[in-house]
């Protein structure tokens, strides 16, 4: 029987590789299935674990099996093959019926503890989405670390227009948003993304990365630049529009170096026969070219978000009945961006 006015949780743990970490994490979680208050005093209750099996290598299916016939809490999720975690994550999300929706990876790397803190974040800040931001550096080795840090601020501060500034796979969403976006996002599409394109307010609230909860990765590197290579196209029409304005910025060079050669020529200061000749065409037809290409960049760009399923509106219930209102003595805090 749960509390008047307790927030209700749906958990979505996309599974790869979770026979040996699965269990333990199932374990954690189990007790705050039952009502309980966040530092904050807001009751809260995960009412259902949702377990997407994404098709890994090892013996997953058989822990899912056995966790969801003890528990009855557990929900799981069976994917026709492997589809990668954030598709993974997407498909749990599409199947949730909470006030909330929290993801989490599988190998125990994120505290269960915190979601109490998150939840707090959200309803001081008024935030339908917070990201869990570690605050040490996450146990993968020097050089993945250091990718994984590039490919955010790549994405950060060049790809994306400043909607998504910093996320990770630890999330707190409001259900009735996230589910959503599961109903237009397109495949191939960076979740962070999509879900930047829906959620207006963004809070943040600091977690540890627990020692001792590395395993094998589902990630090889060259799973890794595909990821990153998703976030790129996922992100818009912003590369497209990078190569426009180089585009225009090489025809006005080419115009202008064709220009002095010419006066150069004339002046007869170039004594090469042939090279003004060539120079005067290459460059502006050169210049020309990519501003073409520029142009088509935008018409695709057009085309790639339409193809995503970014939408032009997304419809929810009134936000004074949402759960974030709930309580309405939240406060601003300079984490949220707007």
């Amino acid at each position: 029987m749960g509390v008047v006015g307790e927030h209700t949780i749906s958990i979505v743990v996309p599974v790869y590789r979770g026979e040996h970490t699965l269990a333990a994490l199932i374990e954690e979680l189990r007790p705050l299935t039952e009502t309980f208050s966040s530092p904050a005093g807001h009751p809260m209750r995960v009412a259902e674990i949702l377990l997407v099996h994404d098709c890994g290598p090892d013996h997953s299916d058989a822990v899912m099996r056995r966790l969801a016939a003890a528990l009855p809490f557990i929900r799981p999720i069976w994917l026709s093959r492997n589809f990668g975690q954030h598709a993974a994550t997407i498909a749990g999300m599409s199947s949730t019926g909470s006030e909330w929706i929290v993801t989490m990876d599988e190998d125990g790397q994120f505290n269960p503890q915190d979601l109490g803190r998150m939840l707090d974040v959200a309803l001081e800040n008024h935030a339908p989405l917070v990201y869990g931001i570690p605050t040490n550096s996450p146990p993968h080795g020097f050089l993945r670390n250091l990718g994984t840090r590039a490919t955010k601020i790549i994405a950060t501060r060049v790809l994306t227009d400043g909607s998504l500034v910093r996320f990770s796979s630890f999330r707190l969403m409001l259900g009735e948003i996230g589910r959503g976006v599961t109903a237009y996002v397109g495949p191939g599409v960076f979740l962070d993304v999509a879900l930047s394109w829906a959620f207006g307010r963004v809070a943040y609230c600091p977690v540890f990365f627990r020692p001792g909860s590395d395993h094998p990765s589902g990630y090889s590197y060259r799973k890794l630049v595909s990821h990153f290579w998703r976030l790129v196209i996922s992100s818009g029409p912003r590369p497209l529009r990078i190569v426009s304005f180089v585009g225009v910025l090489a025809a006005l060079f080419g115009v202008a170096v064709a220009v002095f050669v010419l006066v150069e020529k004339l002046m007869g200061n170039i004594k090469v026969p042939g090279w003004t000749s060539l120079v005067v065409v290459a460059l502006p037809l050169g210049g020309m070219t990519l501003l073409a290409i520029g142009v088509v960049a935008e018409y695709v760009g057009a085309a790639v978000r339409m193809a995503m399923g970014k939408p032009l509106y997304l419809m929810t219930s009134d936000p004074s009945t949402s759960p974030l209102h709930r309580d309405s003595a939240g406060a601003s805090d300079p984490s949220v961006i707007e």
